[in-house]
Order: C-alpha cells, then structure tokens, then sequence
C-alpha cells in the first residue's frame, strides 16, 4: 500500500509533463501539415533533370 502512496503524485507528475509537452509541440507548429510529408514523397522532382539530359529530337525540325 506503501507503493501507491508514492506512485500516485509521480504519475501526476509525468501527466502534467505530457500535456506541457503537448501544448509546447503545438505552439511550435508540429501538427500544423500533417499531410505535407506523405505527399510530397510522391511528387517526381527528377522530371527537369529527365528533360534536360534526353537529346534533342532533329526530326522535329524537318516537318
């Protein structure tokens, strides 16, 4: 019983440093793009580098 006397206040005390972290986190703008992350691994930036090293097409320019 001795055991809950002091595990009781100490748990309070790691809620009560949750939720200041919790609140902290937001203030700091951690959750502000939530899906910014997932999409943007499936956006392609190679496509410029792509263009820019296939050749010139020199049948174009015989039309």
């Amino acid at each position: 019983m001795d055991v809950i006397y002091s595990l009781i206040p100490g748990m309070m005390f790691f809620g009560v440093l949750l939720v200041i972290v919790l609140v902290w986190a937001v203030k700091k703008g951690q959750y502000e793009d939530m899906e910014g992350n997932a999409n943007r691994i499936l956006l392609d930036d190679d496509d410029d580098m792509l263009r820019s090293d296939k050749p010139a097409d020199t049948n174009a320019d015989k039309k």
